[in-house]
């Protein structure tokens, strides 16, 4: 067998990072090198010899994880939340000076997510109604989540380009927040839920007819095979690559 990925976990004692560091000590072809909690020192990371970087860590510091893994040519995988146009900006900046260095930055890692994520934008030029509802455990900082963003400007880059009008609706009197938030013109709904895991429903509606896009994660594991494909895969693609769906070929 060809040599073993060096993998460094970040957040490796938190609920997803503990997944991966399972899912990499797994992995026939990976090494766990290094698992990094809260305060230990990035420092580690090179002194351990770690060349790829699983960052799940939290919003606060997931840019400096991710900019000292990129200054020390360490290729890394991103699940933290956080990543605003700002953020993005700064890192495409730092990565023009080490072409040969990939990130990826996902969303989501459940690849039914992506591929339902995929189907929803594909779909939604074809009907004049389309919202979203997201569902997570009670835990989760963020709303609404960095899925379902992610699927609502799809969904609106694709009505736009095909120049399908806005969703109808004629609400004019509302208490704040009752139609959820509003992301590129697309309704988001989030529920925060004792029992969920991640959970994600893309209606779609038209005259006479509806059509349902549901993705439902029951346990962490399903996120682990999109961590290892992103890992196996990044050092193909220099750059910051955004959504695990860049790695896929969907367009075929």
């Amino acid at each position: 067998m060809r040599n073993k990925l060096p993998v460094a976990v970040l957040g490796a004692t938190g609920r997803m990072g503990s997944e991966a560091v399972k899912a990499v000590e797994a992995a026939p072809d990976m090494e766990l090198v290094a698992a990094l909690g809260r305060n230990d020192p990035l420092e580690t990371l090179v002194s351990a010899g770690a060349r790829y970087v699983v960052d799940l860590t939290v919003p606060d510091s997931t840019e400096a994880n991710v900019r000292f893994a990129v200054e020390h040519g360490m290729h890394a995988v991103v699940g933290t939340t956080g990543w605003d146009a700002g953020r993005l900006e700064r890192l495409t900046e730092l990565l023009a000076e080490h072409p040969e260095t990939g990130v990826l930055i996902a969303p989501n890692f459940a690849l039914g997510s992506v591929l339902a994520t995929a189907f929803a934008a594909k779909a939604a030029p074809y009907f004049e109604s389309v919202e979203i509802v997201e569902l997570h455990h009670p835990q989760k900082v963020d709303a609404p989540s960095g899925t379902a963003a992610r699927t609502a400007e799809l969904m609106a880059a694709s009505r736009a380009e095909a120049g399908t009008a806005p969703s109808p609706d004629a609400t004019v009197k509302e208490l704040p927040g009752a139609r959820g938030a509003d992301v590129d013109g697309i309704r988001v709904h989030s529920v925060r839920l004792r029992g969920l895991v991640a959970h994600q429903e893309v209606l779609l509606g038209g005259e006479g007819e509806q059509l349902t896009i549901r993705h439902d994660s029951y346990d962490r594991a399903s996120f682990m095979p999109g961590v290892l494909l992103g890992l196996r895969q990044v050092a193909e693609h220099p750059g910051l690559t955004v959504g695990l769906d860049g790695y896929l070929n969907l367009n075929a």
